[in-house]
């Protein structure tokens, strides 16, 4: 079974830095295209940061020059570097990735979540 999961969440003061991993597990051969999304309370759901399979990215404009995302394919895993957190950064953080899997199907999956929370 393919899953996508989150770690490195918590609790951090305005200023401060958190790193974000989200490791594929499973007989899976590669990961395509991912994702960083958020959710903060009372508000939808938005793309915070993407990769491509050739490392190209992409970032929200509320976290360019704070936020920077990237993968270590040799280990599956995709990352969102934080800096600057600000208490709007609050929100539960989803992975979502492409994953090619053993037999080259091709499937997307989301991460559980991990709660970021920023303090003033």
């Amino acid at each position: 079974q393919v899953q996508l999961v989150e770690s490195g969440g918590g609790l951090v003061q305005a200023g401060g830095s958190l790193r974000l991993s989200c490791a594929a597990s499973g007989r899976i051969f590669r990961i395509n295209d991912a994702a960083w999304y958020r959710r903060a309370p009372g508000k939808e759901r938005e793309l915070v940061a993407s990769i491509t399979s050739g490392a190209n990215t992409n970032y929200a404009d509320s976290v360019k020059g704070r936020f920077s995302i990237s993968r270590d394919n040799a280990k599956n895993t995709v990352y969102l570097q934080m800096n600057s957190l600000k208490p709007e950064d609050t929100a539960v953080y989803y992975c979502n990735a492409e994953i090619v899997r053993i037999n080259m199907v091709i499937t997307t999956h989301w991460g559980q979540g991990t709660q970021v929370t920023v303090s003033s």
